[in-house]
């Protein structure tokens, strides 16, 4: 019974988003490439959803309030632009608006005239560690579909893959790593 409820999953599943690309022949890592990021973006857009419902706040502006939260020193905000992978007119943008509603304050550095320091205030702090409670919360409910051996292979697996691709990327196509 439990194998037939999977393998109906499984055939539902393909019909979903990006993987719809696919075609019968395709190579399984092809196949497996469109799955990761259908499956990517339809997390993303949920957690996207419920940020904007639930506290009214993008999911740019929690993952630069989470680069705070782990750095409770502050981080330049050259740093954070680097951390968040966003230019730091990007940066600024969204220090300018959080600075404004008091969830983090910026400071010049000591060591560096141009550089500024941003950290999260006290209301920063809070308000950040509210969302993040909630936020783990939906991740686990989203990847509930998975026991819990199966995300941890999956998380290794795709830890083995990430190395593989950091190889990779230190050699010229045409050389073999």
């Amino acid at each position: 019974m439990k194998a037939d409820a999977s393998r109906t999953l499984l055939s539902l599943a393909d019909g979903l988003g990006h993987e719809t690309r696919a075609e019968g022949d395709d190579h399984a890592a092809l196949k497996l490439w469109l799955r990761l990021l259908s499956t990517t973006t339809q997390i993303e857009d949920e957690i996207r959803r419920r940020l904007r419902l639930r506290f009214g706040i993008s999911l740019p502006r929690f993952d630069y309030l989470a680069q705070l939260h782990r750095a409770p020193q502050g981080l330049k905000m050259t740093e954070l632009s680097r951390q968040l992978m966003v230019t730091g007119g990007n940066v600024t943008g969204l220090t300018d608006e959080l600075e404004r509603e008091g969830l983090v304050q910026r400071e010049s550095s000591p060591t560096d005239r141009r550089a500024w320091i941003v950290r999260l205030t006290d209301a920063g702090r809070s308000s950040f560690e509210a969302m993040a409670a909630e936020h783990e919360q939906w991740i686990l409910e989203l990847f509930a579909g998975l026991d819990a051996k199966a995300v941890q292979q999956l998380h290794g697996h795709l830890g083995v893959l990430r190395v593989h691709l950091t190889r990779l990327k230190d050699h010229p196509l045409d050389e073999t790593p």
